[in-house]
């Protein structure tokens, strides 16, 4: 989209220029805004027309059953769906009892601008009705950062040179009617009228709705207060159903006049608190934020973005669509966090309803990293989410004859409902990939009190269902056998190196808490017998090697299977798994996306420089990326073994995921992740960040593309900006005590206004690795040629 000629490449915002039906619903995605606990899409004020009409809560879910060909014991049975609440956006007006609709009449000009540094999504436009009454509308509309139960809203209407008489009808609505299912996977189920009536209202200018879902319980209340300015004879009125409740504003313009509404909505849910609880939340919630109403909403969000900026800005010179790009990601995570407190970071955010709001492992290993550097509290609160859930995992475990705790596959409250099982049961590195977030929070941070008191109950549950899943054959080595990695078009196989690396990263981390706290840890039964055992299995952990090729497998066994038809395969073909049986995809040597390549990132210390090339370059011509989650992970390697090129490519893929639609499905919402992923591909593959105990280590190497990179962090209560040109990097302490951190293989420590400016040694020029047929990056330059050190499997 960012390529279509509605939107606009600037550095701090995202416009879209003119308004086309055909982008509508994945420009609802983009414009979306959310504090974690509210969510918008972005739809027009008026409601109509929509792609895919979106009010979210975050855990506010229905349940409904698994369907199941043939029932088999441990499966899940119930599935969870996210549900669509009180829609308190609509505000719809009438010109001369025209509806005003942008199918009809004459739109003479449309443009919405999403602020970056403002957080709020501004529209004006310019109306003709089909009767020849022109008007101007402009609102403005904010999802609060530091009211987390607010949203607001404001409309206004100008007549262009003519009198008119209109009417706005600011609503609450629920049960929206919401389109149908495609035959995708990663489409929601769709839930027809999930919400039943507990209370309606309408007082003045206070409107108020409460539901509750009608299978999993929870409690929904939805408040909206309004402030009205216009000329004289402005008349108010209210009313509410089960449904709708409503305030109607009616008046009459003379040219040069104005009619202005202002509209506060209030949120809150509960499975426990009781209806007048829910009422009186919400009408608090209402009354706080009133004192200030807009301005002081607008205020307040531009002051937390500005320190936000402060802390988490990546500046590019040379490339304005990037600039945008990874602000535009930064901008998103930050929306999906930020107000989360103690609730699941969905895979799409609160931006659509994709994968049914669910959260995967993917918020702990792609959405984490660049949170726990820039918003470390929000990082604090996904992980008490996950320690809350515990005593499903626990149950999880015990069900499928396991110690300790298996996290789910994808869940919204902590119970598995995943249908799936060669994922949903077989995936068990979800559990090491939630170990390996507490580890690099606590190292980033220093916060000894939720390490002590959140951390070290998580490692060791997730370190007791390894020690109990693996098992140590005759020659003492210790297996993971039936698991499925991070690849899925590769499942349920012995000995994973991705997941093996990460389980033996558990163990260790989990051992070394344990030290640390010794009364905590008696607490939970652990005694030093049991620890020994997770340090033994650890450091006995297999790794399965093809000593012919010099490779590591992807599993064991990897190497030997079958290559997958490349060249048989055309390219709407892709993704595969819409177009192939999974029996035949785990048969081949084929990726969906980076399973060894990413454990040659999170655990780069096991792998050497040679291996780590010649893994990637073998592993390059098997992937096919038909997951978003993979090109943020190969620009990283592929920056560290010398493909700078290639980094920049895989670069381009993952920050225009969802600005270009890539994947055709941001209608269904923005792929977290891989927003997260540009800010990856950025600090972690171009600036070489890795943490080093409790510090953090840069390699840092520029691609052609780029003038000049810098990015800003947050570490152990110090903020850092590092500045990378072609020859040269600039540590600067912004902010706190003196810290040392590491330039290669250099120590070096930075003060307040005393900035480290580093040499960085000429990189190689390598010819690139090759892709499958047909699916090379977004970015590729098609006159790069084949690298020639280690061949990959013919294609």
């Amino acid at each position: 989209m960012i390529s279509h000629p509605s939107y606009a490449v600037e550095p701090w915002t995202v416009r879209e220029t003119e308004l086309d039906l055909s982008t509508l619903a994945q420009g609802e995605s983009v414009l979306a805004l959310s504090n974690g606990h509210i969510g918008w899409r972005g739809n027009l004020d008026e409601g109509e027309p929509h792609g895919l009409p979106g009010s979210y809560l975050n855990g506010v879910h229905e349940v409904h059953s698994l369907p199941y060909a043939e029932a088999g014991y441990g499966y899940p049975e119930s599935g969870q769906t996210v549900v669509n609440v009180a829609n308190g956006k609509i505000i719809r007006l009438l010109v001369d009892d025209e509806p005003f609709d942008l199918r009809y009449g004459e739109l003479h000009h449309h443009e919405r601008t999403l602020d970056l540094r403002a957080g709020v999504l501004h529209r004006v436009c310019e109306w003709t009705s089909p009767s020849g009454r022109r008007v101007k509308v402009r609102s403005s509309r904010l999802v609060s950062l530091t009211q987390r139960a607010v949203a607001a809203v404001t409309y206004e209407i100008e007549p262009q040179g003519c009198e008119v008489r209109v009417v706005l009808q600011s609503e609450l609505v629920a049960n929206e009617e919401l389109p149908g299912v495609a035959g995708d996977p990663r489409v929601a189920k769709t839930l027809q009228s999930p919400l039943e009536s507990l209370e309606h209202a309408a007082e003045g200018n206070r409107l108020r709705l409460l539901h509750r879902t009608r299978n999993s319980g929870l409690r929904v209340a939805a408040a909206a207060g309004h402030t009205v300015e216009g000329p004289e004879g402005t008349h108010l009125s209210s009313e509410s159903s089960e449904d709708v409740a409503r305030l109607t504003v009616t008046s009459v313009l003379r040219d040069g006049q104005r009619l202005t509404l202002e509209k506060l909505v209030a949120y809150g849910w509960s499975a426990t608190r009781s209806i007048p609880g829910l009422r009186d939340q919400v009408d608090a919630a209402l009354a706080g934020a009133s004192g200030g109403a807009w301005q002081g909403l607008a205020t307040e969000q531009r002051a937390y973005l500005d320190a936000f900026w402060a802390r988490a800005d990546v500046e590019i010179d040379g490339d304005e669509r990037i600039q945008q790009a990874v602000r535009f990601a930064l901008f998103h995570v930050l929306q999906a966090g930020a107000r989360a407190e103690e609730r699941a970071l969905p895979a799409k955010g609160l931006t659509g309803s994709g994968y049914d709001g669910h959260a995967f492992w993917d918020t702990e290993s792609f959405v984490l990293p660049l949170l726990t550097y820039s918003a470390p509290s929000a990082v604090r609160d996904a992980l008490s989410w996950r320690r809350s859930t515990l005593p499903a995992a626990q149950a999880r475990a015990t069900q499928l004859g396991l110690r300790g705790a298996a996290f789910p596959w994808r869940t919204i409250d902590g119970a598995e409902c995943s249908a799936y099982w060669p994922a949903g049961s077989a995936a068990f590195h979800v559990n090491a990939d939630i170990a390996e977030a507490v580890v690099r929070y606590v190292s980033a941070t220093g916060d000894t009190a939720f390490d002590r008191d959140c951390g070290l109950e998580l490692l060791v549950e997730t370190a007791r269902m390894w020690r109990s899943l693996g098992h140590h054959d005759h020659h003492g080595r210790f297996h993971i056998d039936g698991v499925t990695g991070p690849d899925e078009y590769t499942a349920v196989k012995d000995d994973n190196t991705y997941t093996n690396l990460m389980a033996a990263a558990n163990l260790r981390a989990a051992a070394d808490a344990a030290a640390r706290y010794p009364d905590p840890a008696t607490e939970l039964g652990l005694d030093e017998e049991e620890t020994a055992s997770w340090r033994d299995a650890a450091d006995a952990m297999y790794v399965p090697y093809n000593s012919e090729l010099r490779v590591h497998e992807q599993h064991e066994g990897f190497t030997r299977l079958e290559y997958w038809d490349f060249a048989g395969t055309s390219p709407d073909q892709y993704p595969l798994l819409l177009h192939f049986p999974y029996f035949d995809l785990y048969r081949k040597q084929v990726i969906k996306q980076a399973d060894l390549v990413l454990a040659m990132y999170t655990r780069g210390e096991y792998f050497d420089a040679e291996h780590k090339a010649r893994n990637f370059t073998y592993y390059e011509s098997l992937t096919v990326r038909d997951s978003s989650l993979s090109a943020s992970c190969q620009a990283v390697m592929a920056a560290e073994v010398g493909h700078l090129r290639l980094a920049y490519e895989y670069l381009v893929e993952a920050a225009l995921t969802d600005l270009e639609d890539l994947a055709r499905n941001t209608r269904d919402g923005l792929h977290l992740a891989s927003l997260a992923g540009t800010w990856t591909a950025l600090v972690a593959g171009f600036g070489g960040m890795r943490p080093r105990g409790d510090t953090l280590a840069f390699t840092p190497k520029l691609p052609e593309r780029f003038r000049r990179l810098a990015f800003r962090l947050q570490t152990r209560g110090r903020r850092l900006l590092i500045e990378i040109e072609h020859c040269t990097a600039t540590y600067t302490l912004l902010e706190g005590a003196p810290l040392s951190l590491w330039h290669y293989d250099s120590s070096v420590t930075v003060a307040t206004n005393a900035p480290q400016r580093l040499r960085i040694d000429p990189q190689p020029r390598l010819l690139q690795p090759s892709q499958p047929p047909g699916r090379a990056p977004l970015g590729h330059d098609p006159g790069t040629g084949a690298v020639t050190e280690v061949e990959g499997p013919a294609a």
